[in-house]
């Protein structure tokens, strides 16, 4: 269905325009791209305010997903007529609620009670139409194109999408003062690094992240944001090293909260912190930075 946004729809160019979610597409909203081209027009990442309001300004040929979380896939549903993309390796997650059940790799408890926020709250709906795509994919829309850019990390095949006329969407290289988050199953630190440093190549005019910054304008501010957000990996890493003064298990590393404050509860903030936990001790232990004073405690030095 075609519906008017109003104010909330921010045009960047004549083909390339923003669906600014609620609180600036803070979570569990988020900021939606509609790219218009002459023959197709795509929506990328249609959020759950794209699916309160009935619809988008244009007719939809496509839903380009940036990567298989619950906010980034609610408008799958609104959009049955549309074909499906995301990259090839979070397949599983639109296709199947258990399969993206398996990327998040929450269990028992957990698991269940996420699975019913995803279906009512996410409005989650299987798409086994989905297709795959890889680094590099290009979608000519007539008269604009849209090209795939493997970001991984986040997910095994989170994608930012570099767009003709200056444009490049982020997904969840959001910039914000939380960090990067890599808590999953499907996340990995070393992969979301390297994906940092390959996205401070792009330039672009336009960069939008789709949760809280929004659009910003201009290489200037987005590497300065950029540098930020890195840095809270390094921060994390200290905090977890000086934790590391005595010997600590992973979980107790988890039920100290690293990522998330401690007033936060949620279905994932525990898997999420042991999986961070996990994935810094791992550098730490390549680095020689701690050791594994007895079976499943760490400590540094």
């Amino acid at each position: 269905m075609i519906v008017e946004w109003g104010e909330d729809e921010r045009k960047l160019t004549d083909r390339v325009s923003v669906l600014v979610g609620g609180e600036n597409g803070k979570y569990p909203s988020g900021n939606t791209l509609i790219v218009k081209g002459e023959s197709e027009c795509f929506v990328i990442d249609p959020s759950v305010d794209v699916v309160a309001r009935g619809g988008a300004p244009v007719r939809v040929d496509a839903v380009l997903n940036s990567h298989a979380h619950e906010d980034h896939i609610p408008g799958n549903k609104l959009f049955a007529d549309a074909r499906v993309h995301i990259h090839e390796d979070d397949v599983p997650g639109v296709t199947t609620l258990e399969g993206l059940m398996d990327i998040y790799g929450l269990q028992g408890e957990s698991r269940e009670g996420f699975k019913q926020v995803v279906v009512e709250q996410f409005h989650f709906t299987p798409r086994p139409d989905a297709r795959g795509f890889s680094d590099g994919a290009h979608f000519d829309l007539g008269s604009v194109g849209i090209e795939a850019v493997h970001l991984p990390g986040h997910t095994r095949g989170h994608s930012g999408f570099r767009i003709d006329d200056g444009v490049f969407f982020l997904s969840d290289i959001d910039l914000t003062g939380f960090g990067p988050y890599y808590g999953d199953a499907w996340s990995d630190l070393e992969d979301f690094e390297e994906s940092l440093h390959r996205v401070r190549d792009e330039d672009a005019r336009y960069y939008v992240t789709y949760h809280h910054k929004g659009v910003i304008e201009g290489r200037k501010d987005f590497l300065e944001m950029l540098d930020g957000y890195h840095e809270v990996i390094a921060r994390r890493h200290e905090a977890m090293l000086e934790y590391l003064a005595e010997p600590r298990t992973i979980s107790e590393m988890a039920d100290h909260r690293f990522i998330y404050r401690p007033h936060v509860e949620n279905h994932f903030a525990n898997s999420v912190e042991q999986r961070s936990a996990e994935l810094h001790v791992q550098r730490m232990l390549a680095r020689g930075e701690a050791k594994e004073v007895a079976s499943g405690r760490f400590q540094r030095g």
